[in-house]
């Protein structure tokens, strides 16, 4: 059985976020979604909420895939390890992202090269999305239907308010 771990804080979960996760899915028998804590990111939503936001998202996808959501407040190559996943999955959307994410796995792999790092390119029209905009333009009143699922807006609105 193959499991990969797609990592992130999916503070909300965002079309490229489920876009990146159908696709991995196609890739591995089991999928490990772990959500981190990140407490250097003061995230909207408490852990609680993100877990099931991102459980929920997940369960209309359909396949063979086993999906499990685990959150985790340890090292990435910690969590991979401790779900038994072999490779790490990470999305990219712009050249930015991509310094960032070598590093990472530059450094990854110097604490534990039992891993494969597999990067996966945001759909064209997913690349410009990310979750800090998306809580920027929300909090500001702007609509956000073309960067989350109808159900996180919905969570977006109780939670700003």
């Amino acid at each position: 059985m193959r499991t990969g771990l797609y990592a992130g804080t999916f503070d909300p979960p965002t079309l490229g976020h489920l876009d990146i996760i159908g696709r991995a899915c196609q890739l591995f028998d089991r999928l490990v979604i772990g959500i981190s804590v990140n407490r250097d990111k003061s995230p909207l939503f408490d852990l609680d909420e993100r877990v099931a936001m991102v459980r929920r998202e997940c369960a209309g996808l359909t396949g063979d895939t086993e999906i499990v959501v685990h959150p985790f407040e340890t090292l990435l190559v910690d969590c991979a390890r401790d779900t038994g996943a072999t490779v790490i999955v990470r999305g990219l959307r712009a050249v930015a992202d991509f310094e960032y994410e070598y590093q990472m796995v530059g450094m990854n792999r110097m604490m534990d090269d039992a891993f494969e790092t597999v990067f996966l390119m945001a759909d064209l029209k997913y690349q410009s999305i990310a979750s800090k905009l998306v809580k920027e333009i929300a909090r500001l009143g702007g609509d956000v239907s073309k960067f989350v699922t109808p159900t996180v807006q919905r969570e977006l609105t109780r939670k700003l308010g």
